[in-house]
């Protein structure tokens, strides 16, 4: 079964449970998919995260119901998710410049939303332009030490990225001098989710090492296993990194015959890393399998 496949039965998972609590992990399992991976990919389709999407989802069953049926405003707004009548009537408001009320006096059926449909034609339409290929590498198992910190993704709406990263790699670079048996001058930023069922990303900023006597104190060590890696290039400022990742996620990966294997995703900085330059070259490679 291909991504867009899997992403199509989120969404009708979401479709067949609009009035009822659902969760990410319940989504993602629903499409056969990791939580983290599916949100990843789903918002790099879609250009909204998954809350969102079924937020605008129950705001759209909520349009269906006020028009076409005698049901109390209170009790649609409880359907849709809204733990009142003046949450549901804010959010309302937001969405479509009117109250509920207002709409189901004019009866404005054409502002129903329809459900997305992942397919060929779609994602050709939100990647106009962009033709990556990734070089496909064999890495050999790894040793990393670094400095580690958790943080929400650019999928998430607790976004906090910028207050994160940044941060982490201005503490760890005045250090490099301290972590022994370094192998190179590259950097490794190794992105992986904290647990399957978690929100929240850990994130290393590492070098190679060929062996460790002493961790430097506040210094973590990480293991990775060899593996199978589609390594793409990345051309210009690091705060447009997430250009690149959404390409990969939403349609280098839905459309080749791999899969992602779950494990972490590398961001590489190598001598042609400059974190302020137009020129600056920054490698984004993820774990991959043949597709079954």
């Amino acid at each position: 079964m291909s991504y867009l496949d899997q992403l199509q039965r989120g969404v009708d998972h979401i479709e067949a449970n609009l009035d009822f609590e659902l969760s990410s992990v319940e989504v993602a399992r629903a499409a056969g998919v990791s939580r983290w991976h599916f949100q990843r990919i789903f918002s790099a389709v879609t250009g909204e995260t998954l809350k969102t999407y079924i937020r605008s989802r129950r705001l759209a069953r909520s349009l269906e119901r006020l028009a076409c049926t005698d049901m109390r405003i209170i009790d649609v707004a409880i359907l849709a998710g809204f733990e009142s009548q003046e949450s549901f009537t804010r959010a309302f408001r937001k969405a479509f410049d009117m109250t509920p009320y207002q709409f189901r006096k004019l009866g404005r059926r054409n502002l129903f939303l329809r459900k997305v449909q992942f397919d060929a034609e779609y994602l050709g339409h939100i990647t106009t332009n962009l033709s990556m290929k990734p070089e496909i590498v064999e890495r050999e198992p790894m040793i990393l030490v670094g400095m580690r910190t958790r943080f929400f993704s650019v999928d998430s709406e607790k976004n906090n990225i910028a207050d994160q990263l940044p941060p982490l790699w201005d503490a760890f670079l005045p250090r490099l001098d301290e972590v022994e048996h370094r192998v190179s001058t590259v950097g490794y930023g190794v992105v992986r989710p904290e647990s399957p069922d978690s929100d929240h990303l850990c994130y290393d900023a590492a070098v190679e090492v060929s062996g460790i006597d002493t961790l430097p104190e506040h210094m973590v060590r990480l293991d990775l296993p060899a593996a199978t890696y589609a390594h793409f290039t990345h051309r210009g400022p690091v705060t447009d990194l997430n250009l690149t990742v959404n390409y990969i996620y939403s349609t280098w990966l839905t459309g080749s015959d791999h899969r992602h294997t779950y494990g972490p995703d590398l961001e590489i900085y190598g001598e042609e890393f400059h974190p302020t330059s137009p020129d600056s070259v920054i490698g984004y490679a993820i774990p991959i399998s043949a597709r079954p």
